[in-house]
């Protein structure tokens, strides 16, 4: 009887093996016949990017001249190679943040969850909070984001640069005495607390602070600021400078540029 058990339960065992692996071999299958048939990736981006536009914004834009302003262009073209793209938030919190339920479901730096409070006396008092008026009535805007590397050393991009409707820069990347190489003009600096700039005269006049707050912290840093309190630091750099010596001491990490 005892043999006839183990023989049973073996064979139920045998079977379930089968049927599980059954199962995931037609799974796999499935999913490479899909995965071959299909023109996107898993993401939603189509497989094959190219220069080549979709023939309705080929015709669209088929008379707008080189390195003019294409109304619509950009989000067009994003949409036709990410199907998915969709705009679920304005460009800058509003006051009427609350009703944008998609990014109130994340915490940061994915959404907004758990900084309502914060949001709102930030917002009550900033009381600006889009574009310039003069940006606002361009019908199209050309964008560039100048970034803090080297590469634009002795490249004499500057006037190029400036010529851009809109000049977006990131944290604390110098412009004075660079001008020739990265331009003058700045209307986005966009910042978190431990990139940013700590002297108010460090900052261009006519250009807009634009914080990309990634953690509560970072809300918290800017409400100090917009009410004129005393600012705690978000981290202890002290200490994480301490952390990383100790780090560099032990060569678990290398210190290329010997400025830790």
């Amino acid at each position: 009887m005892g043999l006839l058990v183990f023989v049973r339960n073996l064979l139920l065992a045998l079977c379930l093996f089968l049927v599980l692996g059954f199962l995931y071999y037609s799974a796999w299958k499935l999913h490479l016949f899909q995965w071959e048939d299909s023109k996107y990736d898993r993401l939603g981006f189509l497989l094959k990017l190219d220069s080549k536009l979709p023939a309705e914004l080929a015709t669209k834009y088929a008379n707008f001249s080189e390195g003019t302003c294409k109304p619509g262009y950009a989000s067009a073209l994003m949409t036709a190679i990410f199907p998915r793209f969709s705009k679920p938030a304005p460009m800058f919190l509003d006051d009427s943040f609350r009703k944008w339920a998609r990014i109130r479901e994340f915490v940061p730096p994915f959404g907004i969850k758990g900084q309502d409070n914060l949001i709102k006396a930030i917002l009550s008092v900033t009381k600006e909070y889009r574009l310039t008026p003069a940006l606002d009535s361009l019908s199209c805007r050309r964008c560039i984001i100048v970034g803090n590397g080297g590469v634009l050393a002795n490249k004499s991009l500057g006037s190029r640069i400036d010529d851009y409707d809109i000049v977006v820069r990131l944290n604390s990347a110098p412009v004075k005495g660079f001008e020739k190489d990265v331009g003058s003009k700045t209307t986005l600096r966009i910042t978190y607390p431990e990139g940013a700039m700590q002297r108010p005269e460090h900052y261009e006049r006519d250009s807009l602070f634009v914080l990309a707050g990634f953690k509560w912290q970072d809300f918290k840093w800017l409400k100090y600021i917009v009410y004129k309190e005393r600012v705690s630091w978000t981290h202890n750099i002290q200490r994480e400078k301490e952390f990383l010596r100790k780090l560099v001491k032990a060569r678990v990490i290398t210190d290329l540029t010997s400025g830790i």
